[in-house]
């Protein structure tokens, strides 16, 4: 929701003031923020003494991870994504400008159609109520947000690029939410909180390098061939990753029947039993 409504105040803000106005709103909104975490009122934990070192929680969380398929397959897809789809958005303001030849009100319709696509595909996913085939919906959403964001970098049209852009934010969306979903499934309770955090390191800590290669390849190849080869990127990862779901399935399947995701197989009849 925020994606939708935020881009598209400022592109009207930039329109009737300037960018700094925009910033000085931000920083005000914040204020909420900070009360509120100032208003929580929550009982103290009790400190459970620490047997190891954190550097040894944080081997066994990576261990962990990297020797579970599952978990690993769906942080190195996580990754790659976020590595790659930071184009878009870093690119934005040149795009609207250079090709697109708008202003500020274009880059909030551009902006504002990345947040109703996300939106989308949140209330998509909530309207789910099994993990069942979260699969084969992250191969699709990955494939739907490298093949819209290819369609954008060549798109000359506004509404062909807001409805790209639409794909783009449901693809990435449905990607990233469903990857955080199936991870949390799988993951055992004491391996959670480090797991999580290899999960935001992919998440978050991979999108700055993106941008910091997208802004030196820009200049020397131009937007739309950066916008491109993120997207050929993309795919090829969801192509990866659909090539090995079927043995990740296999993995994953003994820890769904544990927890009663899936119902055990029959064990075979033993002819013996029979005499």
């Amino acid at each position: 929701g925020s994606r939708l409504i935020g881009p598209t105040l400022a592109g009207f803000i930039i329109a009737a003031t300037n960018e700094a106005w925009c910033f000085v709103i931000d920083a005000i909104s914040y204020v909420a923020v900070v009360i509120a975490l100032l208003a929580m009122r929550l009982p103290r934990a009790e400190e459970k003494p620490k047997g190891t070192s954190i550097g040894r929680h944080f081997l066994e969380g990576v261990r962990y991870a990297w020797e579970f398929s599952p978990i690993r397959a769906l942080l190195l897809l996580l990754g790659l994504v976020s590595f790659a789809s930071m184009a878009q958005a870093v690119l934005m303001p040149i795009y609207s400008a250079d090709v697109l030849h708008g202003g500020p009100q274009t880059l909030g319709l551009l902006s504002g159609a990345s947040g109703l696509g996300a939106l989308g595909g949140a209330l998509y996913l909530a309207s789910r109520r099994s993990v069942l085939g979260l699969g084969r919906i992250i191969v699709f959403s990955t494939l739907t947000l490298g093949t819209a964001l290819f369609g954008f970098a060549w798109s000359q049209n506004v509404w062909l690029s807001a409805l790209c852009l639409m794909g783009v934010g449901a693809g990435m969306m449905i990607e990233m939410a469903a990857c955080n979903t199936l991870i949390q499934t799988m993951v055992d309770e004491d391996k959670r909180g480090r797991v999580m955090g290899l999960y935001s390191m992919a998440f978050q800590g991979t999108a700055p390098f993106g941008s910091l290669i997208v802004g030196w390849l820009t200049p020397r190849i131009g937007t739309q061939e950066v916008l491109t080869g993120s997207a050929t990127i993309i795919i090829l990862g969801a192509i990866a990753f659909a090539t090995q779901l079927p043995r990740l399935r296999r993995t994953a399947r003994p820890v769904y029947q544990r927890l009663g995701i899936l119902p055990h197989a029959p064990e075979p009849l033993n002819p013996a039993s029979n005499t």
